[in-house]
Parts: C-alpha cells; sequence; structure tokens
C-alpha cells in the first residue's frame, strides 16, 4: 500500500525566513522543499509529502485574496487524494489566516497551520520541530472532522479559539478559553477531548470584498472616530469593554449603523462571551442587542470580522449573518 499523502503548502513567514545580505534582517526566502529538507525526521514519517510554493510573504502581508485562494488549492489536493495538508505561514496573522481557512473548508481531511516564534538564523529555531509535528497531525486520522487546527509548540489549537498570546515567546499560541484540543508526544496527536462542532461556509464568495471595520471601545472615546469610519464600512465589529459595553456616546452612532449595515458586538477581552440579558443602562449588552446589534458569542473581535467578511463576501443579508452568529454562539 502506498503512504498516505500529505500536501504542504508554504506561504513565507518566519518559518522560511533567512538574513537579507543588503539589511542585515531576515526576510522570507527559503521554499517550501528547503523547509522540509531541514527536517530529516520528516523522512522517517509513514508519509508521502507533496509540496507547493504558494506565497513568500511575511503573515502580515497576507490578504483575503491570498487565503481563499489557498483555500481552493488545499480543496483541489485533498480531493485528489491528500489526507491533510500543512499550511506553513508567519506566526502574525496565523489566528486570522486559520479561522478563515475554517470558515471555507467543508471536508474531513484536516488542515493544520503552523509556523516558527525563532527564525531559522537564531539558535533554538522553532520552525522545524513545528513542522514535524504539524506533518503528523496532519496525517493523523484522530483529527479527522477537526476542520483547520493550528499546531505550534506540540499543541494542537483549534482555529476558532486560538490567539497568539505573546509576541516573542515560542509558548505564544494559546486557547484562553478552553486550553488546547490535544498536544503530541511520542509522535503521536492525543487529544483530551471531543472535537468541537465548527461554523462552516463554503458557498462562493461572489461579491466585491466588503470592507468590514473593527472598532475597539477605549476609556472616554467620544464616538467621534467610530462615527467615521462607520460611514465607510459595509459591515462593523465593535470590540466592546467587558461582557459588551460601550460609552453612551457611542449608542445613538450604532443603532444609526446597525439600521443600515450588520454590527457586531464582541469584547475585547478574547476570553468569554458577550452576554445577553444581564446589563442594562444606555450601551448596554442588553440595550445594544435591542437596538439591532448582533451578539459574538464567544468569538473574539478578530475572528468575528472574519465571519462577517465571509457572509458579506456571499451576498448574505443582516439577517442571515445574525443567523449565522446565533447558530456559531450556540457551538
Amino acid at each position: 500500500m502506498p503512504d498516505p499523502v500529505v500536501a504542504i503548502f508554504s506561504l513565507g513567514g518566519t518559518i522560511a525566513m533567512t538574513t537579507d545580505p543588503a539589511t542585515g534582517g531576515v526576510v522570507p526566502a527559503l521554499s517550501a522543499q528547503e523547509l522540509l529538507d531541514a527536517v530529516p525526521a520528516l523522512q522517517g514519517l509513514p508519509l508521502d509529502l507533496r509540496v507547493h510554493d504558494f506565497r513568500r510573504l511575511p503573515g502580515a502581508s497576507l490578504t483575503f485574496d491570498d487565503i481563499t485562494a489557498l483555500s481552493s488549492a488545499i480543496t483541489t489536493a485533498l480531493q485528489t487524494g491528500c489526507v491533510g495538508a500543512v499550511v506553513t505561514q508567519g506566526t502574525d496573522t496565523i489566528e486570522e489566516t486559520a479561522y478563515l481557512l475554517d470558515l471555507l473548508h467543508c471536508g474531513d481531511a484536516p488542515i493544520v497551520v503552523t509556523g516558527a516564534m525563532r527564525n531559522p538564523t537564531q539558535p533554538g529555531a522553532d520552525g522545524p520541530a513545528n513542522l514535524h509535528a504539524a506533518v503528523i497531525a496532519a496525517g493523523s486520522p484522530q483529527l479527522r472532522g477537526a476542520g483547520v487546527v493550528v499546531v505550534l509548540n506540540d499543541e494542537i489549537h483549534a482555529s476558532r479559539t486560538v490567539r497568539k498570546s505573546h509576541s516573542t515567546s515560542p509558548a505564544a499560541f494559546t486557547s484562553p478559553a478552553t486550553g488546547p484540543l490535544g498536544r503530541l508526544y511520542e509522535g503521536r496527536v492525543h487529544l483530551h477531548s471531543p472535537l468541537a462542532q465548527r461554523t462552516v461556509t463554503p458557498s462562493e464568495l461572489t461579491n466585491p470584498a466588503p470592507r468590514v471595520g473593527l472598532y475597539t471601545a477605549t476609556l472616554g472615546d467620544d464616538g467621534t472616530l467610530l462615527a467615521a469610519m462607520a460611514d465607510a464600512c459595509d459591515g462593523l465589529v465593535i470590540a466592546a469593554f467587558g461582557v459588551g459595553h460601550v460609552p453612551q456616546d457611542f449608542v445613538a452612532v450604532l443603532e444609526r449603523t446597525a439600521a443600515r449595515i450588520p454590527v457586531v458586538l464582541a469584547s475585547r477581552i478574547g476570553n468569554g462571551p458577550v452576554l445577553q440579558a444581564t446589563y442594562s443602562f444606555p450601551g448596554s449588552e442588553k440595550d445594544l442587542l435591542q437596538r439591532g446589534l448582533i451578539r459574538a458569542g464567544h468569538l473574539d473581535p478578530y475572528k468575528a470580522r472574519l465571519l462577517i467578511h465571509v457572509l458579506l463576501a456571499q451576498g448574505r443579508t443582516s439577517t442571515e449573518i445574525a443567523d449565522a452568529f446565533h447558530t456559531t454562539a450556540a457551538h
């Protein structure tokens, strides 16, 4: 029997960086094959690895077009017999690209996103270990149905819950609300709990790229900048205080905006839900939901922005978007 096939897609990022002699800094330069060649242990795995040089960009420069094109390429690879896929990229945007891929991925084969916090020129570079773990995870039948996961530091995180919680640590990726799905040790995947339900939106993106704003509530903000942003948006996410509270000066702007475009209420904390019916003062979660805002539930503002972007790009109405967030919150 031939070995199962895992597809490797390289996007660039720290894991693929080397020193630029002209500037002295590191830039994306290594190919997908060069990444694999730096990990001799991959040759001992009972897997057939097929490499794809997809992009060579820092994570901060990836776009929606890049990720939707990547999703299509991965779908093609999976339809031609791959049991899973690995994406290597810069860690700046992993928590967002992984969730966007998860929304677009309707199959059971796992997609594993990984990267590195230390570039290959540094002592203790973590890229080879992360790539090795990601390939094992992508080939593991235990992750069938998991959708898109993030694997770094031998931890497996659901794309919906993962966050980059430190700017430099090799243990930067965490899932504050749930903890990791599992870990890898002795060359195997070990899950802590059953796989969670997912929200999948695999329809074609038919509309031009919508403009979805993300506005963070801060102390003393009078709403002037919020109003200016809202006027330029097709959809809006508010990263509110605590369980879903904003300054009372925001209320009129948000009510007016929610009558025109979908406005999603998330928490800027990133750990814990937006509530529904506890507080009733102007600018509270109950007040804002009654004025037409859509509750993000446990989704953090970055993930909520991605979900609303995809739904708007599919031509969904505000009512359909509210229903999708309600379903996601129920998960």
